[in-house]
């Protein structure tokens, strides 16, 4: 550890020590707060070059440089890509995980305003925007090589489509439609990532809004007795 630190810059080496010297309480918390900004300094530029260069060519010294951090701290945090890449996807589920539960939390107990809030919280800027459909785009592009990825995503992937099929349930029963609620949930689903893929893709007829037009005529044609075509459109 001492070689690792005297091969670096003097204010690197003061940081890892301060992360890493055994101090007071108050010391410590401060220590991880610093710990918690760096990681995610490197997961947001670690984001930032999926998007500019894709997955193969994300290097560790493209983080470090994207992060204004030495390759030192890189491999102090994350030990290697794959693990920075693990991190990354965690992150990037973590906070569409977060989004989804804010927005149906806002919806209150009514199902079709809920349903409703979880496919406008798809095309939210502050989750659908350019860099970070091209994030998710690279790591799509991998999942299926890497059971880590695969394992990630079907866990998280597993809860949230149970969350439609629940909903698809509930109005069903209430609106005396004719569909079985498991298949309207994985039509739903794959309209929403249909979408998002003409996003990520760049397809020059498809924007953050057309898309979410397009998802409103969705849930218009599949429950008319909820969202009658005129009230499909966010207020």
């Amino acid at each position: 550890m001492l070689e690792t630190v005297t091969s670096m810059k003097t204010s690197e080496a003061r940081d890892i020590l301060a992360e890493t010297a055994p101090k007071g309480d108050t010391e410590k918390r401060g220590r991880k707060a610093s710990k918690e900004v760096r990681r995610l300094q490197l997961i947001e530029a670690t984001i930032d070059s999926l998007a500019k260069r894709g997955y193969a060519e994300t290097t560790m010294a493209d983080v470090a440089d994207g992060a204004g951090l030495s390759r030192g701290i890189v491999n102090f945090h994350f030990e290697s890509k794959e693990k920075l890449l693990i991190a990354t996807l965690q992150h990037m589920y973590d906070e569409y995980s977060v989004h989804w539960r804010a927005s149906l939390q806002k919806a209150g107990d009514d199902p079709a305003r809920q349903l409703q809030q979880l496919v406008w919280a798809d095309f939210d800027r502050s989750i659908c925007n350019k860099r970070k459909l091209a994030a998710w785009l690279a790591f799509w592009g991998e999942a299926k090589s890497r059971p880590t990825y695969q394992a990630l995503s079907s866990s998280r992937d597993a809860y949230y489509q149970q969350v439609f099929i629940d909903l698809c349930t509930t109005l069903k029963q209430s609106g005396s439609y004719a569909y079985e609620p498991q298949v309207m949930a994985l039509a739903l689903s794959a309209m929403l990532e249909g979408l998002w893929l003409r996003l990520m893709m760049g397809t020059e007829d498809t924007t953050r809004e057309t898309a979410l037009l397009a998802a409103n005529e969705f849930l218009s044609a599949a429950f008319p007795k909820h969202y009658p075509l005129k009230g499909a459109t966010k207020a």
